[in-house]
């Protein structure tokens, strides 16, 4: 089985935050509210796919660019 992270989310897709691959981003996105076991759903991708927007559980909305994205681990 792959992992899947953020930046394999399809718009409107739902998924729970399970960990992160990147020690020094890890501390960035968990500090700007991204913690393992929240709910987290794609909003929106700009137009050239690049940044995406995505909601954490329910509460607010966050634009992260894809390399970001990617280094959160989703199950």
């Amino acid at each position: 089985m792959t992992k899947r992270s953020v930046a394999d989310l399809k718009k409107g897709e739902r998924a729970v935050i399970k960990s992160f691959t990147d020690r020094p981003m890890s501390l960035k996105l968990l500090e700007m509210g991204c913690l393992p076991g929240s709910e987290i759903r794609l909003d929106a991708v700009a137009p050239f796919g690049d940044p995406i927007c995505v909601n954490i559980g329910g509460f607010y909305s966050l634009s992260l660019r894809l390399n970001e994205a990617a280094t959160i681990i989703i199950e």
